[in-house]
């Protein structure tokens, strides 16, 4: 199946809705805030200092399941919208092919940090911008590319 067809795109879309769901439940449940977006070294070592035993390995778990999941449902979303809006300018591409891995070895250095292996903060210090400026990125192609499809439509229809 095709990523750019309405059912590819409203399934990862749906997809990315409940596991941005399941983050924010398993978050309230165990009373924790998580490190995704974090990269100083000395407010990582402080959070994680910060949360118990059992908060690290919750969160160990869900960068593990979760977490794993999630940058290719979004991945498939917003790399779904560019190469619909703009099937000839495939390099629109790479900001969300670089956020996937760089969320992947994010993950990674998260649970190595949240079990004991404080060595990976420097992996995270670095994979952690990567992703969130490919994710912006990625996010603000999208959405000139949702505006592009619609103005397309309005056009189609004589507006």
């Amino acid at each position: 199946m095709s990523l750019t067809t309405n059912r590819a795109l409203w399934v990862s879309f749906g997809l990315t809705l409940v596991l941005t769901a399941l983050f924010g439940v398993v978050m309230a449940v165990w009373d924790f805030a998580i490190i995704d977006e974090m990269y100083r070294p000395d407010a990582i070592r402080d959070h994680v200092a910060a949360m118990s035993a059992e908060q690290r390995r919750v969160h160990a778990w869900m960068t593990g399941t979760l977490d794993v999941a999630y940058p290719f449902a979004y991945g498939a979303l917003l790399g779904g919208m560019a190469l619909r809006a703009f099937p000839t300018k495939k390099w629109l591409l790479l900001p969300i092919l670089l956020c996937i891995p760089a969320d992947l070895v994010e993950g990674l250095s998260q649970i190595m940090i949240l079990t004991g292996h404080e060595n990976w903060i420097a992996v995270k210090a670095i994979a952690t911008p990567v992703k969130l400026v490919a994710y912006a990125t990625a996010i603000l192609i999208a959405l000139a590319g949702l505006l592009t499809l619609l103005w397309r439509k309005k056009k189609a229809r004589g507006g």
